[in-house]
């Protein structure tokens, strides 16, 4: 039996088998071969496997994640069929007679080169599909495990260096238990996706690929951040209990479902949820949530193979809006960059992405693609309670700007003729520190802040949330952090404005006395932690917890803040 220690991502406990979600690998030898008719054979018997696996993952993903998403598995199947790129792999077998190993990599690498080339954007984006076909042919050649999320049809814990959004989206949470990964952490997009899914997860154990195999029996301790290998029956019988009260909890917690958010002295605040995807709303209904706070619309854009129309985006949007009813529904625009990439934008490379061309930078640029966003939010804005935020703003002059657009596209589709509500509140993200300082000139221009701890942490200690070794300095109560956060909720306030937090923070036990004190309008988080944090709040005095704000702010360290908190709330 081994215990490794990681990071607690997602509550819960699962017990399974391990399934291994690895990058095979796909060297191989050239070889001059005999028997021509035989390879060719083998090279097609390799491609019929892997239509019928694509055609298993496209049904998958069609019932799990939409249409939409089982698109691009399409276009998969159309290069797999298309003889312009079978035919001279065939070919190059019969006239140099080497193995089909050797003539898919020369073929596969000549129509990439070739399609990478081309100034269509179109034509661009089929060598990613290329790519991504024939490493399954080439596995499969190999007689290699080409392992797939989506084909996952027995109780498992995946196991991963890291797990990306396109990933996770593929998880089916009947089948994935919990996953683990190598690296991570609990702001990353694997672990917030994990708490959409309602799956435990433990991430950042460093070594979880490398201590674990295939089939071992695995235990995930997504409370207190474990992962056991192979344990014995009595350890398994001691999780079984734990998956139990953890089980007896939420049943408590649901008592609070259809009741508002009011501390012991009787003030209210909103739990709200972050969402990526329609289909999330269902988790903030079951959770009591009162609103959606963060709708992450590059999810629409993922796991594609071109850019999502207007249409699409519309009927998106216009879905979680009239789910939602007349409560709020905050929608963030395009956030792409950083870690979160789209391999049809031909985006260049960067050393250091985090600080670089992403999120609103992008849209500003490329305001082709951001009109259409814009357009599909305003016509679907008179369909429910709808609120825009600008993500990634360092300037006035950027949320001046992406306002401007805003307002065209308004114009535009009025002339049009198209319905838009007039009651769109329009706010940022702040997540990078001079917004943070200068809060109180954006407070006169927009209508809310909604405060991305996530990233405001990482930029203030300058310490890279993704990296386990600097891991430390996450540090969400540091006194400089609260004293950002302080000065955002003051700046609001002083403008009749209101100020909500969307980064993991506002779902942290700790940080929620403190946010409380400091007065935070809205809160939101993982829908899985909503009725965790109001059955905490409701025994929270907002009043006393305020009294306690001046001491708070002049701490000097996060461990001297956590010390004194909890104190006060008994935690």
């Amino acid at each position: 039996m081994t215990n490794i220690k990681g990071i607690a991502a997602s509550n819960g406990v699962a017990i399974a088998k391990a399934y291994k979600l690895e990058a095979p690998d796909l060297s191989f030898d050239k070889k001059v071969i005999d028997d021509v008719e035989a390879e060719v054979t083998r090279l097609n018997d390799a491609l019929d496997i892997s239509k019928k696996e694509l055609e298993t993952i496209k049904e998958n993903a069609r019932k799990t994640l939409g249409d939409e998403h089982a698109e691009i598995f399409s276009a998969h199947l159309l290069v797999l069929g298309d003889p312009e790129l079978i035919n001279p792999i065939e070919d190059n077998i019969k006239t140099n007679k080497v193995n089909a190993e050797s003539a898919l990599d020369e073929t596969a690498t000549m129509f990439v080169n070739m399609f990478k080339a081309m100034d269509n954007e179109y034509m661009r984006e089929r060598a990613a599909d290329i790519q991504d076909v024939t490493k399954r042919v080439m596995a499969h050649l190999l007689n290699v495990s080409f392992p797939d999320p989506a084909l996952i049809d027995e109780e498992v814990i995946v196991l991963a260096e890291d797990l990306t959004p396109s990933d996770t989206a593929q998880l089916n949470k009947q089948f994935v238990k919990g996953f683990t990964t190598n690296i991570g952490g609990r702001t990353s997009h694997s672990a917030i996706m994990a708490r959409s899914l309602e799956i435990p997860a433990v991430v950042g154990t460093k070594t979880i690929t490398n201590d674990a195999k295939e089939g071992d029996t695995i235990i995930v301790d997504g409370i207190d951040g474990h992962v056991i290998i192979n344990p014995s029956d009595d350890v398994i019988k001691q999780y079984e209990q734990k998956q139990a009260d953890f089980e007896k909890q939420k049943e408590i917690w649901a008592k609070l479902k259809d009741e508002p958010t009011v501390s012991s002295d009787g003030k209210h605040v909103e739990l709200v949820a972050n969402i990526g995807t329609p289909e999330d709303v269902t988790g903030i209904i079951n959770n009591g949530g009162e609103g959606v706070g963060l709708y992450r619309t590059e999810f629409l854009y993922m796991g594609k193979s071109e850019l999502p129309t207007e249409d699409e985006q519309f009927e998106a949007y216009k879905s979680v809006l009239e789910q939602m009813g007349d409560k709020p529904v905050v929608v963030r625009t395009l956030d792409i960059g950083g870690d979160k990439e789209l391999s049809y934008l031909d985006l260049p490379k960067e050393m250091n992405p985090f600080l670089g061309f992403r999120a609103i930078r992008l849209c500003l640029e490329r305001d082709d693609i951001f009109r259409v966003q814009l357009r599909a939010l305003l016509r679907a804005s008179t369909y429910g309670n709808l609120k825009i935020m600008f993500p990634m703003i360092a300037t006035l002059n950027e949320f001046r700007e992406a306002k401007q657009l805003l307002l065209e596209e308004k114009q535009n589709l009025q002339k049009e003729g198209v319905e838009v509500s007039d009651n769109i509140e329009v706010g940022i993200m702040v997540e990078i520190p001079s917004t943070a300082v200068i809060a109180r000139q954006f407070a006169k221009e927009v209508d809310f802040f909604s405060i991305g701890t996530n990233d405001l942490i990482q930029y203030t200690m300058a310490a890279d949330r993704m990296n386990e070794r600097v891991s430390y300095l996450y540090q969400p109560y540091h006194p400089a952090i609260l004293n950002l956060v302080n000065n955002v909720i003051e700046a609001a306030h002083a403008e009749g404005k209101w100020a909500g937090m969307c980064g993991e923070m506002a779902g942290d036990s700790i940080a929620i006395p403190i946010l409380l004190g400091l007065g935070l309008d809205e809160f939101s988080m993982s829908a899985t932690s909503i009725l965790p944090a109001r059955t905490q709040i409701k025994d929270l005095s907002k009043e006393e917890l305020a009294s306690y704000k001046d001491q708070l702010l002049s701490m000097s360290t996060a461990d001297e803040v956590e010390a004194f908190i909890r104190e006060k709330t008994n935690q």
